[in-house]
């Protein structure tokens, strides 16, 4: 990095595996706005069990975290804030919404000092009404505040915008999806061994999976036919593993149902090495990293509309699929059907796609375009309406 132009200065309340999907998505975009040479970033946060394990994943951004006093689902820092201050930054970006880092951005702004919200989808109508009147309570405290006094909203896609509006946030709102990076010649390599198809993400009971689980009942005879396994794997949240192996354990699907815990580096790429197609039956996304990462890897992909990525469908990448048992059954028994060829040929169309629209450093540079129009630096970006 040469000389950057601008300091800025990203805030979240988690710089580890903890804040979920919010985790890699963040944390890639800000690595791809350093390579750019233009904005140096500084990364803030609290504390939490696994801040020190990944802090080398940030590569040599600075990453600074502080301990919490209080619950964790609020994340009180009391020395963030002044941290924040102290760097000086011409741009504050914040990675999340609900917790404390809200309200240290919205006191930030006080010195007529600008910044960006990106919400990761926790605005949307099912987002919302999970733990609801927590969330009414923050909203009325500061959040609605935080919300409104941003420069400029980010929406992953075209329905985040539409739920930012039906919020009645009136903002800019930036339109820039996540983004992936695809492996390297020396990293890809098929290592499959059979035909799987790989959950990979949060246990959560937003992602779907007992209603995912529950349509592989109903298709076991058609997997044990094909020779086709489901496996899941990554870390859990709310003890929600336990209830799903308890339905795996009921319904005796043991055979061609493996669990597995979190997969990162090298294991992650293990595991999508060696499947040989995703799926993601989610009731609520923002714009899942998991899929981008999958089709870098040239796997087809099974998701629900709600992932939001529509051209996956119209690029032949991506079987489509409600977040109801039938629809899932019936979108795993399309993919059974299909011959090695046809899969192939969809997990090639995926890769191409990333290529073209997904790649970490083009969404790096749209939102450095952001930066430089909020900083009075640079004209309105396209991806900018309101």
């Amino acid at each position: 990095m040469s000389n950057p132009q601008y300091r800025l200065s990203v805030l979240t309340n988690s710089v580890s595996r903890m804040n979920g999907g919010i985790f890699d998505a963040m944390r890639n975009l800000t690595i791809a706005i350093a390579a750019e040479g233009r904005y140096f970033p500084r990364v803030f946060g609290a504390q939490d069990a696994y801040t020190e394990s990944d802090n080398s994943r940030w590569e040599r951004l600075p990453t600074t975290t502080f301990s919490v006093r209080g619950p964790r689902i609020f994340g009180y820092a009391p020395q963030l804030a002044a941290a924040v201050d102290a760097s000086d930054a011409d741009i504050l970006h914040v990675h999340g919404i609900w917790m404390y880092p809200s309200v240290v951005a919205f006191r930030w702004s006080r010195g007529a000092r600008p910044y960006l919200v990106s919400p990761h989808g926790l605005l949307k109508p099912r987002a919302l009404h999970n733990s609801r009147w927590k969330k009414r309570i923050a909203a009325l405290l500061y959040e609605n505040e935080h919300l409104r006094h941003a420069a400029c909203l980010h929406a992953l896609n075209v329905a985040e915008a539409e739920a930012l509006r039906a919020y009645g946030l009136t903002n800019p709102i930036s339109i820039i999806p996540n983004g992936t990076t695809p492996p390297d010649d020396a990293v890809f390599q098929r290592l499959q061994q059979g035909r799987s198809i790989l959950y990979l993400g949060r246990f959560h009971p937003l992602k779907g999976l007992m209603t995912m689980l529950e349509a592989w009942t109903e298709v076991r005879e058609d997997a044990a036919a094909t020779g086709w396994r489901l496996t899941l794997a990554g870390w859990d949240q709310n003890h929600h593993r336990a209830e799903l192996e308890r339905f795996v354990d009921q319904q005796q699907l043991r055979s061609s149902v493996v669990f597995l815990g979190p997969q990162f580096n090298a294991d992650k790429d293990r595991c999508l090495a060696e499947a040989s197609a995703f799926i993601l039956p989610s009731r609520s996304e923002g714009l899942p990293v998991s899929v981008l990462e999958a089709w870098s890897w040239q796997l087809p992909v099974l998701m629900t509309d709600e992932c939001n990525l529509p051209d996956g469908a119209e690029a032949g990448a991506a079987i489509m699929m409600e977040p109801e048992v039938s629809s899932i059954a019936r979108a795993l028994r399309q993919l059974f059907s299909l011959t090695d060829s046809e899969r192939e040929a969809m997990g090639r169309n995926g890769q191409l796609l990333v290529r073209a629209r997904y790649e970490w450093q083009q969404i790096a540079r749209s939102m450095t375009e952001v930066y430089d129009w909020v900083l009075g630096k640079g004209p309105k970006p396209s991806c900018v309406m309101g």
